[in-house]
């Protein structure tokens, strides 16, 4: 069991981190949520090319990095504390459906594409809510039938709304495709499978991170906004809200961490952690996002100020593969 980060995952977290402090502050952010592909393409190629982003987890003989997928996930936590927009998440979910069942042609074919940062999703089922289905230019569903390519050009895509700006959803429909067999049924199981533990953890760890930012911001606000001639985070009753929401993210980045690794290793006990990962790490990004507005007062419901963004992407996060008690009663089971 690991209980902390090695020194090369420490740099790559603190690397991603200033990274993104210089090129996704709130301006940049809003920015990339009102352009067309609904991020920063220039950022993104700069985590692919600099940090290889959507490398780390992609075995070298594939064009990766032949890292793990931990590594990946912590590049992600990162990815939801700046609030930024982002295809990594999807990426990485279609990268590892490849590797769980695609025959060896087509992960030669595809992994290389997304290790150079082309966008790419994972399809359950037609019809089915996607992320950054639409900008996908590597497209891979599971079928009943089988595990398949698709031609994105021949599928009929859909953007969806969202909650959260940040996150890109699109409805794809496969009728009349172009499609490519790619594994059998089994093989659409299993990448089905890991499609759904890989994205339970990565959207933990989107979480974690803007648990994160939620807590920042209000320790920050506290120390500058004064009422009854003192900063307000002297009062000892927001001194123990503040105190609550620390805890929560502490204990909402111990259980991604754990998560990751057990999903990472294929540990036994992958599937439980994942579903702990995803019940905890929802609700407390959830508490933590409802404390930041309250805490910070009138100017959190403002458009211009970032709280509305934390508050949004915790409560769309803990929806995109499981809400919390759905993964809690799945532990319970």
């Amino acid at each position: 069991m690991e209980f902390g980060l090695s020194e090369e995952q420490q740099e790559l977290v603190t690397t991603v981190r200033g990274l993104l402090a210089k090129r996704a502050d709130p301006r940049a952010v809003r920015a990339a949520i009102a352009s067309d592909a609904g991020h920063d393409e220039a950022l993104w190629q700069t985590l692919v090319e600099q940090i290889g982003a959507a490398a780390l987890a992609i075995p070298e003989a594939y064009d990766g990095a032949g890292f793990s997928l931990f590594e990946s996930l912590l590049v992600l936590e990162e990815v939801g504390r700046s609030l930024a927009p982002s295809p990594l998440l999807s990426s990485l979910i279609t990268a590892e459906a490849l590797l769980a069942g695609a025959d060896a042609d087509a992960r030669a074919r595809l992994l290389p594409r997304i290790a150079a940062g082309e966008v790419a999703a994972f399809v359950d089922g037609s019809g089915a809510a996607v992320l950054d289905g639409d900008l996908a230019t590597v497209l891979v569903a599971a079928t009943d039938a089988g595990l398949v390519e698709v031609d994105p050009a021949s599928a009929r895509c859909m953007r969806l709304g969202s909650v959260d700006q940040t996150l890109r959803l699109a409805q794809v429909d496969l009728d009349g495709a172009t499609t490519t067999p790619i594994g059998d049924a089994d093989a659409s199981r299993a990448a089905r499978e890991r499609a759904t533990l890989v994205g339970t953890v990565g959207a933990a760890a989107l979480a974690t991170g803007v648990a994160a930012r939620g807590l920042e911001m209000t320790v920050a606000y506290s120390k500058t906004r004064v009422q009854f001639g003192r900063p307000i985070g002297s009062f000892q009753a927001l001194k123990h809200r503040m105190a609550d929401m620390l805890v929560r993210v502490e204990m909402a980045r111990s259980a991604s961490w754990a998560a990751s690794y057990a999903v990472s290793s294929r540990h036994d006990d992958q599937g439980e952690l994942a579903h702990v990962a995803g019940s905890y790490c929802g609700e407390a990004a959830a508490h933590v996002a409802g404390e930041t507005v309250q805490l910070h007062g009138g100017i959190a419901i403002t458009w211009e100020h970032d709280a509305h963004l934390v508050f949004k992407r915790a409560h769309a996060v803990g929806q995109l593969f499981g809400q919390p008690h759905q993964h809690r009663a799945l532990v319970e089971l």
